[in-house]
């Protein structure tokens, strides 16, 4: 079984930062995109940003130039970097992983459960 286990999440003021991690876990024989999702509520979940194996990131227009998306391929984690928050980045955030396990079936999408960004006075 395959695991995301997100963490870094809370309570920041407008102008804050935080950084969120996420760490693959399981029967993995490879780690293709990662990446980090958003939801508020009554909303659909819209991608943050995504980082291929070689280590191309991809941004959402809203978060670029405040969030940086890395990651540590020997530890199956990634990461994102959020600075300047402001509270319209309030959501819960997701990791996404597209994950190569040995069951025979070829890659596969996994989520984690999520992690509450709020930012407020």
């Amino acid at each position: 079984q395959v695991q995301l286990v997100e963490s870094g999440g809370g309570l920041v003021q407008p102008g804050g930062s935080l950084r969120l991690s996420c760490a693959a876990s399981g029967n993995i024989i490879s780690i293709n995109v990662m990446g980090w999702y958003r939801q508020e509520p009554g909303k659909q979940r819209e991608l943050v940003a995504r980082i291929t194996s070689s280590g191309t990131p991809n941004y959402a227009d809203s978060v670029k130039g405040r969030f940086t998306i890395s990651r540590e391929t020997a530890k199956n984690t990634v990461y994102l970097q959020m600075n300047s928050l402001n509270p319209e980045d309030t959501a819960v955030y997701y990791c996404n992983a597209d994950i190569l396990t040995d069951d025979g079936f070829g890659y596969d999408g996994y989520w984690g459960q999520g992690t509450q960004v709020t930012v407020s006075s």
